[in-house]
């Protein structure tokens, strides 16, 4: 499993994914399954911007991901909590 964060072109105004969205998957490619899994119904105009491997969790926005994440060790989307 590895540790991802993956931000996004226009995402909706006053949304946790304005910063980001944190997944443990796979692989990039099962990053994007739970992705559209979990966030294309609701969100269906959120295209992909980037998606990038984390390291290390702690170089994360201090003031708002790292309080708020869930468990980065379990399969899914950690941030936001869903």
């Amino acid at each position: 499993m590895k540790v991802y964060w993956v931000t996004f072109k226009n995402p909706i105004e006053f949304t946790p994914l304005n910063i980001g969205c944190g997944i443990t998957a796979c692989d990039e490619s099962d990053a994007i399954s739970l992705i559209n899994e979990r966030l294309s119904l609701e969100r269906e105009h959120l295209e992909i911007a980037s998606i990038s491997a984390v390291d290390d969790v702690s170089t994360l926005d201090a003031s708002h991901v790292l309080p708020n994440m869930g468990n980065i060790f379990l399969r899914g989307i950690w941030f936001p909590v869903m």
